[in-house]
Formats: C-alpha cells, sequence, structure tokens
C-alpha cells in the first residue's frame, strides 16, 4: 500500500470517527437528548441524576454515555470504549454492575475452558481505525479479576481474479 493511499485511509476513517459521536450540548434537556440520539439502550440511575446509554455493540464499536443531572440537564457527553475509559477499571474491585453501568451491554459474553466464570467482550475501534476487543473476565461472584485487549481479526475472503 503506498504511503499516500496510508495515509488518506487513516485521515478518512479518523474523519468518520469524529462525525459517529456529535453530542448534544451541556445544558441540553432529556427530551433535546432523546430527539437527537432516540431512545436509549438503557437508563441508569446516578447518585447525581441518570445516565442515558446509547450502546451500539453487539455490531457497533460505540457506546455513548449522556449524563443528566437531577433536573434532566446534560452535564456529560462522551463515547466510552477507547483506552483511557477502559484503564479506570480496577480489577478485584469492580463488578459486572460497575461495568454495566460505566460501558453498557456487552457485544457478547463468553466463556473459555481455562476461565470458569463470564467473559464481557466490548467492540471498539482505536485512534488508527483498527477493530479492537476489550475483554473484562468476571468470576463467579461477578466481581471483575482482569481485562485484556487484542485485536479483532475477521474472516474475510479474497477473491483472485
Amino acid at each position: 500500500m503506498s504511503r499516500q493511499l496510508l495515509l488518506s485511509t487513516a485521515l478518512t476513517a479518523l474523519l468518520l470517527g469524529g462525525c459517529a459521536v456529535q453530542p448534544v450540548p451541556l445544558g441540553a434537556s432529556r427530551d433535546d437528548v432523546m430527539a437527537h440520539y432516540g431512545t436509549p439502550s438503557r437508563v441508569v440511575a446516578l447518585p447525581s441524576g441518570s445516565r442515558l446509554q446509547y450502546s451500539r455493540q453487539p455490531a457497533g464499536q460505540q457506546a455513548i454515555m449522556v449524563d443528566l443531572d437531577a433536573a434532566g440537564r446534560v452535564v456529560a457527553v462522551r463515547q466510552v470504549l477507547n483506552p483511557a475509559d477502559f484503564a479506570r477499571v480496577v480489577p478485584d474491585q469492580w463488578t459486572r454492575g460497575d461495568i454495566e453501568r460505566e460501558f453498557g451491554r456487552p457485544a457478547s459474553i463468553d466463556h473459555v475452558a481455562t476461565w470458569s466464570g463470564d467473559i464481557m467482550t466490548y467492540r471498539w475501534q482505536d485512534s488508527t481505525g483498527f477493530d479492537m476487543f476489550f475483554w473484562v473476565y468476571l468470576d463467579a461472584g461477578n466481581v471483575v479479576r482482569r481485562t485484556g485487549q487484542g485485536m479483532e481479526i475477521r474472516n474475510r475472503m479474497r477473491r483472485w481474479g
């Protein structure tokens, strides 16, 4: 791949990624949020108000959280499937409830022979446009024991001709 094509592809991915989340302004009403994003995938109570979750899992790679204060006004809008937010997870302290509150529903809940609990899988895209996974390993009591990240390698058939 030529350098120019690579740069063009990266720039396009960056621009498209930037367009994917067009946040509502701070101070907007709950009705404004609903008009902009539609019905949330989940509403979560917070100590200071509520959170409207707009998860694009399982096929999408974003989870937008809109935090409202007690009066129903927007105080924060953010796309949380990113390395900085993943770094906030504290193994042995966070629970399944904490993960679902902060990241929304996972793309899937998986199991492997070498782990006895659930593995929550989130799909996301890094800043360079690579498709990624973020895994959260839970024990039988739904406590986070570890997390991990890896590239999502899609099975693509090539046609030669």
